[in-house]
């Protein structure tokens, strides 16, 4: 139910509540069974409860903020999404900067060395270079 389905619930009961003693006994027995039949039908698991119209205030940075629910419900899964987001990007940028440092590391021992490029490139060298490194 809305607000206004609730309101002019209110106001039908306050103009029946005033206007009952003026009412015929036939009125107010039809009335009666009325009201009898209805809670007859209501569904076991329906709550007959009523809540008015209720305004929720939250503190947050010293700002008043109304809402209904659906909001925070939205700013639940939007704050730990942006999260994840500035989180992986964070980890990204990490990743990147050590590939970084790794590759300038290999080009400064490269270009301080005094072998020719071209030993490099030779694959009886490239086994020679990892013999060298089991021995040690």
């Amino acid at each position: 139910m809305n607000t206004d389905d609730i309101n002019l619930a209110y106001k039908l009961r306050h103009a029946l509540n005033e206007n009952l003693d003026a009412l015929p006994a036939s009125t107010t027995e039809r009335l009666a069974a009325a009201r009898a039949l209805a809670l007859s039908r209501k569904k076991a698991d329906a709550p007959v409860e009523v809540q008015a119209n209720k305004r929720k205030t939250r503190r947050f940075f010293d700002v008043d903020f109304h809402f209904s629910g659906a909001g925070l419900g939205r700013l639940g899964v939007a704050i730990p999404l942006l999260a994840l987001v500035v989180g992986l990007g964070g980890l990204y940028q990490y990743e990147q900067q050590q590939r970084i440092a790794e590759l300038a590391e290999l080009d400064a021992a490269v270009l301080a060395d005094e072998l020719p490029l071209t030993a490099y490139l030779d694959h009886g060298f490239n086994a020679y270079l990892e013999s060298q490194q089991r021995r040690q």
